[in-house]
């Protein structure tokens, strides 16, 4: 089988999914040097420099480089080739030997190019699976897609609430709720609260030093809560990229703002930072006044549920955040989530179209 100089493989991967990636290995293993293009329009709705960093992570060896490309698609007109021509030919910066693609333009673009044309499953039988196809439902084309895709596309429902007011048992319903679907939703992923394993930590240090020490011995710093924040949005982002179409989570960043609050009188400017780099798609309130509480060792007493529980709902509505109150029995409680999941489901992800093609 020739090998080749140079490839091109050349593609809006809006956005990449098993089809792009079989593309860009099979060039790769013909080629002592690959480059990777990303073109992508304006109007689209995934940004240029997302695409060209999820190709960067599937194919580290590959030089994946980005172009704007603004100019519609049509394979008929001479004038408007030559114009796409230049803005690859910019983008690639050297000589092509050979354009690997699964398209019906690769003949002229390879021709163009001075190149080898080289077709790649263009029946797509080993992956049968479009850009099209995923823009227009995600969850049906979800095996296809890699784990930067999935943690950007994965919606994600945020369970919160006042202490003892039945966030865990919720947010733990909702994940098994959605696993028993099966299928792709077999793989629905829980993000525990990472504050409250911290603060089990905190009370056995205290009890390692003294055997007597409560919950009331245990004091936080400022400095602590950016740390919880973090680290609880590293592990929804892991688990987003491991997991079905929703990711279901026991509070998040967001929420770490208003513990803080509750702990050290104030808001903390680097956990609001930490907690604005990451989109939620609907958070449920967990309601404080039909769920009794219980002392579990780690919590302060009842009299501060209401306040916590109005202190969220007043930052979710500041924030413009969309969320839903949740009140009744456990099952009443599972039947409403489900029910604004699916709600959020049917919604769609909502792609803006790319630029029109003529071919």
């Amino acid at each position: 089988m020739r090998r080749f100089g140079h490839g091109l493989v050349l593609g809006k991967f809006y956005p990449p999914h098993a089809g792009h990636h079989h593309l860009v290995r099979t060039a790769q293993d013909r080629c002592e040097r690959l480059t990777v293009l990303v073109c992508a329009a304006s109007v689209e709705s995934v940004p240029l420099a997302d695409r060209v960093a999820w190709m960067r992570e599937a194919h580290p060896d590959a030089d994946v480089v980005g172009a704007v490309d603004d100019i519609p698609v049509d394979l008929h007109d001479p004038e408007i080739w030559e114009a796409h021509m230049a803005i690859f030919r910019a983008a690639v910066g050297r000589r092509v030997d050979a354009v690997f693609t699964s398209e019906e333009y690769g003949t002229e673009l390879a021709r163009r190019f001075g190149a080898e044309e080289v077709c790649v499953d263009p029946a797509r039988t080993l992956f049968p699976v479009s850009g099209t196809a995923v823009r227009a439902d995600p969850a049906a084309c979800w095996d296809f897609l890699g784990p930067a895709v999935r943690a950007r596309l994965a919606r994600r429902v945020v369970v919160l609430g006042a202490e003892s007011t039945g966030t865990t048992t919720l947010s733990r319903d909702l994940a098994a709720h959605l696993r028993a679907r099966g299928g792709v939703w077999a793989a629905t992923g829980w993000v525990e609260e990472y504050g409250r394993r911290y603060s089990e930590e905190k009370l056995a240090a205290a009890r390692a030093a003294d055997p007597a020490a409560t919950w009331a011995d245990v004091s936080f710093t400022s400095e602590e809560f950016p740390v919880i924040a973090r680290r609880q949005d590293e592990e929804e982002e892991r688990a987003a990229r491991q997991g079905s179409p929703v990711l279901v989570c026991d509070t998040d960043s967001f929420a770490t703002g208003i513990w803080h609050e509750r702990y050290m009188g104030g808001r903390n400017p680097e956990v609001e930072r930490i907690a604005a780099l990451t989109h939620r798609d609907l958070y449920l309130l967990t309601e404080d006044a039909d769920v009794p509480f219980e002392d579990d060792g780690l919590r302060d007493g009842p009299e501060l549920r209401p306040w916590m529980t109005r202190r969220f709902r007043e930052e979710l509505e500041a924030t413009g955040k969309r969320y839903l109150s949740v009140r009744g029995n456990r099952r009443e409680r599972l039947a409403t989530a489900a029910a604004a999941v699916d709600e959020l489901l049917a919604e769609g992800w909502r792609f803006a179209d790319p630029l029109p093609e003529n071919r």
